[in-house]
């Protein structure tokens, strides 16, 4: 999943060697942690959060397969 997210981050953002994608493991599940140039942090997050909510529905939907719970962080 690291390496999905780190993918997509790529392919939105205009600077992808600033895309740097952690795995944190907590209580609830594994949470990535996904860290872009803070200029690009707007394409991350798109109009009105929808690229975020993409990523997540994709996250939840390939961890209900690997029955696991993944969740997404944008940090700057």
């Amino acid at each position: 999943m690291k390496e999905l997210v780190e993918e997509i981050a790529k392919a939105l953002v205009d600077t992808p060697a600033a895309v740097v994608v952690k795995e944190v493991e907590s209580d609830r599940g594994t949470v990535l942690e996904l860290h872009v140039a803070p200029e690009d942090i707007g394409k991350i997050i798109g109009k009105q959060g929808r690229t975020a909510r993409c990523i997540r529905t994709l996250l939840s939907a390939g961890g209900a397969k690997l029955d696991r719970r993944y969740d997404l962080s944008i940090q700057e």
